[in-house]
């Protein structure tokens, strides 16, 4: 009895592990692991929420009967995993509600995520962190409507204004900002978080460890062409959705090569550039941007792909 139990435990701890690393592209449990202890890092209420989230994501998944598959490889995990972490950081980690929400939305994202995997397989997309986007946009722009819900003083809903401050980055603006775009993939700004989300990745792929470094750099360099304040670029909110842009086109969903390369990387700038957009379309409402930049521009280059012969999908 207790081989077989501790056996499916097992398999269970290893595909929560694998969901947290799928976040970024990564079926590796042992790089699940690291970004857990990155988690932690940043505080253990995120940790805890991480791996509860992508553990009750993971869970639904196998009790409605998803494709054994993707369960084993933790595709049914990340988008849990960061509406879970996304309710500690937006409506506070340390409330019960929150906890509850987290709870709630990491198994209604199950669902999203089977409903956009249908609607997009027309065009055999993926559905990438849409599920987690449209659960946490619902959930944090419906939170001020309830009072036990929302705990601050007043609403997030703001008129957009246009950018202000200083747009010289100092040297330490830089590395910060290198860093700090691989820990927003998880809200998290702390540039020492990043950099062991970083070791993570490098940890199960080189090559994916060195696109997550290109995407950074061109979101720096693309924010910094554009005006971008130095302090949001420093933080990470401006390149973040550049990393997520440059692994997902170049070897992840498109052959890597030297053309999915100067593909993806122009795809890492598109997504800079749209967040200010997205940002200030979401303000009014008190949503947030989220990963909704590298969503909409993932699927658009990834449709566009097939129109361009020397870029190839990535196939089985």
């Amino acid at each position: 009895m207790g081989g077989p139990l501790q056996t499916r435990y097992g398999r269970f701890v290893i595909e929560v592990l694998r969901g947290q690393a799928q976040v970024d592209f990564l079926p590796n449990a042992l790089t699940g692991l690291v970004f857990s202890v990155a988690l932690f890092a940043a505080g253990w209420q995120f940790g805890v929420y991480g791996l509860t989230g992508t553990a009750v994501g993971t869970a639904t998944a196998r009790f409605l009967g998803v494709d054994r598959d993707r369960i084993t490889a933790g595709l049914e995990g990340f988008n849990a995993c960061l509406v879970a972490v996304g309710c500690a950081v937006f409506l506070g980690a340390a409330h019960p509600s929150t906890a509850l929400l987290a709870l709630a939305g990491s198994a209604v994202v199950t669902v999203l995520t089977g409903a956009a995997a249908r609607i997009l397989a027309t065009w055999e997309l993926p559905t990438f962190t849409l599920p987690f986007c449209l659960t946490a946009s619902a959930m944090t722009i419906a939170a001020p409507g309830f009072q036990r819900v929302w705990h601050e003083d007043a609403g997030p809903a703001a008129l957009s204004r246009p950018a202000a401050g200083p747009t010289a980055l100092a040297f330490t603006d830089l590395w910060h900002a290198f860093f700090a775009n691989v820990g927003q993939i998880f809200f998290i700004p702390h540039w020492h978080v990043g950099l062991i989300f970083l070791l993570g990745i490098f940890l199960a792929s080189r090559r994916a460890g060195a696109l997550a470094c290109a995407g950074s750099v061109v979101g720096i360099a693309t924010a910094w062409a554009l005006g971008a304040p130095a302090g949001q670029v420093a933080e990470g909110t401006m390149g973040y959705n550049a990393v997520l842009v440059a692994m997902a086109l170049c070897g992840v969903f498109l052959v890597a090569d030297a053309w999915s390369l100067v593909y993806a990387l122009t795809g890492a700038a598109a997504a800079t550039a749209l967040s200010p957009a997205l940002a200030a379309l979401l303000a009014p409402s008190g949503g947030h941007t989220f990963t909704w930049p590298f969503v909409l521009v993932s699927l658009a280059f990834l449709t566009a792909a097939p129109a361009f012969p020397r870029l190839r999908r990535v196939t089985g």
